[in-house]
């Protein structure tokens, strides 16, 4: 059996979770989950506002400005995606830097 390489799955993973990300999130449900349902339910949101971030051009799952609901909420999850993989990518560049400032530990061998 063929080995595939690490960037070969690596770039795999990416490609697919933009995929998802696009083709997926529009059929998300618009609907409240569990814990919005009930504190509507029994009056606890009475006093609820809209917090610092409610204009962000993201704010909703949608992009500000596509007026394609599907698009704007597929674009919405490419950014999501964009963002958190620039985020790994550059935890994994720290890490590698930290690692390579290090000194290899004592051998062992006897």
């Amino acid at each position: 059996m063929k080995r595939i390489s690490t960037r070969t799955f690596v770039l795999s993973g990416i490609a697919v979770a933009l995929v998802l990300a696009f083709l997926v999130s529009p059929f998300a449900s618009s609907s409240p989950d569990g814990l919005e349902k009930v504190a509507s339910d029994k009056g606890i949101d009475a006093s609820v506002t809209d917090h610092e971030l409610a204009d962000s051009p993201l704010a909703d799952y949608a992009v500000v400005g596509v007026e394609n609901g599907s698009l704007s909420t597929g674009l919405a999850g490419l950014a999501g995606v964009a963002v958190t993989l620039a985020i790994v990518m550059g935890l994994v560049m720290l890490l590698k830097r930290s690692r390579l400032g290090r000194s290899p530990p004592p051998s062992t061998a006897s």
